[in-house]
């Protein structure tokens, strides 16, 4: 081998070896705290934690177990017994949210906005073409009560002229349509 592919090989080696250190550092104890978050450390849980909140550990570690239930009223309601069945209401009120439930609480407020949103666009639409309906029942008010002479057009294309009949038919829907206006 020559002294350049030696090095090379060295170099490598000895990252290699600085690596492996880093590798074992990683924390070997999880557990899900009070607040329902997840804990990485290189030390133990604190004693308060109970057993079934542990997600990992190393092999050969001893875990202080956690005080008696009726010592710590915080872990009974974190842990409900199986024989207690459904916890109460009254436990759930107690015990920090579970991240489902944190969860299931974003998405609920999320639709809700979404919800709003969309009515606040359908309002703000409707609110428009309203408005735009005044304006031309309004426009078209004036031209009627202007005594200028309007044709129309009927259904085969053919020019007509309003009587004085029609045009005070047409007044008196358009007046109908106003009165619903606010100005």
């Amino acid at each position: 081998m020559k002294l350049s592919q030696l090095r090379l090989l060295a170099g490598a080696l000895l990252a290699v070896a600085c690596t492996a250190p880093v590798a074992h550092a990683q924390a070997p104890y999880i557990w899900i705290d009070d607040k329902g978050m997840k804990q990485l450390s290189d030390q133990p849980p604190p004693p308060s934690v109970p057993l079934n909140r542990i997600l990992r550990q190393p092999r050969n570690a001893q875990i202080a177990p956690a005080p008696a239930a009726a010592d710590n009223p915080a872990a009974n309601a974190a842990a409900p017994t199986a024989d207690s069945g459904k916890a109460s209401a009254e436990d759930k009120a107690k015990r920090p949210p579970t991240l489902a439930e944190r969860n299931a609480d974003f998405a609920k407020r999320q639709a809700e906005a979404a919800a709003a949103s969309q009515k606040a666009a359908q309002e703000a639409a409707q609110k428009s073409s309203e408005s735009a309906n005044c304006e031309n029942a309004r426009s078209n008010q004036l031209a009627l009560e202007s005594g200028v002479r309007m044709s129309t057009f009927d259904k085969d294309g053919q020019r007509g002229y309003l009587t004085d009949a029609q045009r005070a038919e047409r007044s008196k829907q358009n007046k109908a349509v106003l009165a619903g206006c606010a100005r």
